[in-house]
Order: structure tokens, then C-alpha cells, then sequence
């Protein structure tokens, strides 16, 4: 009989992200935030951002936003995490309520990552924002997710949002 062979060490850039979607499954923004370097950058189909403060107060306004839609409402998962000295991915998927309309969301999503210092120094995120529209906002965002002024409209409003949880919090 042989012995069971110990799991492969994570390589501590695969750890960083397992453990930014562990805080993220949890709704545990300030340790979303410090996986992130000082000069991070963040990008999606919606926030662009600088700056591991900016980038974690994004996370605590959308983890607040989850969790006041109560318990069984949020749930993530992530698979595929691969990381080297410098890049790292992972895919993951959330379902949650969009607040601004209550409508449940599934969304699929892929992290692509730039690592320093065993920080995440670049991360941008990627998924279908017409099939996040059409989930999130209903009809309007069926009949005009491709659009490039729902885009904007959609980014203006987070954008503002942020900058107004920002001041409420004093960050």
C-alpha cells in the first residue's frame, strides 16, 4: 500500500488569491484589501481604479451591499487558480441580489493578475456585462446591455456611489 503523497504547497502567489476569495466568500473587505500592493490597479467592466485604498473601498461598499441583502443571499466560488512569480488568474462566479433593483444575479467572471512583492499589483476582471445587464437591470439591460451608453451610465452611477460610501465612511 503506498502512502498517500502530501498536496502540492500552494505557490504563495496562488495563496494570495485563494485567500482574497476566501475574504471575498466571507465579505471580509479589509482583507480583500491587503492582497492588494499600495499602487494597485483594478479594472472591470465597470470600475476602473487606483490604489489599494480606492480598490478596498469598492470591496467594503459591494460586501456591504451584499450582506444587507441578508443571509442565503450571496454566495462565491472560484476555481482555476493558477499563479507564478509575476501572473496569476482565476475563474469565479457570484450570485447575489443587485441592490439597486433586488433582481438576482449569476455572474461568471475571469481575474486576471499582476503580482509584486506577493501583492496584487494589477487585477482586472472580465465578464459578459450584457449578460450581467440583462440579470441585474431586466429589460432595459436586455434590450441595452451591448450599448456603450449603458456602459458609461452604469459606471458614472457606481462611480458616483463609491465616491458617496467613500465620504460616508470618512475614507
Amino acid at each position: 500500500m503506498d502512502p498517500v503523497a502530501p498536496a502540492p504547497a500552494l505557490h504563495p502567489n496562488a495563496a494570495t488569491i485563494a485567500r482574497f476569495y476566501a475574504a471575498f466568500a466571507a465579505l471580509d473587505p479589509a482583507t480583500m484589501a491587503a492582497c492588494y500592493a499600495p499602487d494597485a490597479s483594478f479594472a472591470d467592466e465597470v470600475f476602473t481604479l487606483q490604489g489599494r485604498d480606492n480598490i478596498g473601498a469598492m470591496w467594503t461598499m459591494l460586501c456591504a451591499a451584499s450582506a444587507a441583502n441578508g443571509p442565503g443571499q450571496w454566495r462565491l466560488e472560484v476555481a482555476n487558480i493558477q499563479a507564478d512569480d509575476v501572473r496569476g488568474s482565476a475563474d469565479w462566479q457570484a450570485w447575489y441580489r443587485f441592490s439597486a433593483t433586488g433582481r438576482a444575479v449569476h455572474n461568471r467572471i475571469h481575474a486576471s493578475l499582476a503580482f509584486r512583492d506577493g501583492l496584487i499589483a494589477r487585477h482586472q476582471d472580465r465578464f459578459s456585462f450584457w449578460g450581467w445587464a440583462r440579470q441585474a437591470l431586466g429589460l432595459p439591460g436586455l434590450l441595452l446591455g451591448w450599448s456603450p451608453f449603458l456602459r458609461a451610465k452604469v459606471a458614472a452611477q457606481a462611480a458616483a456611489k463609491l465616491a458617496i460610501d467613500k465620504a460616508r465612511r470618512g475614507s
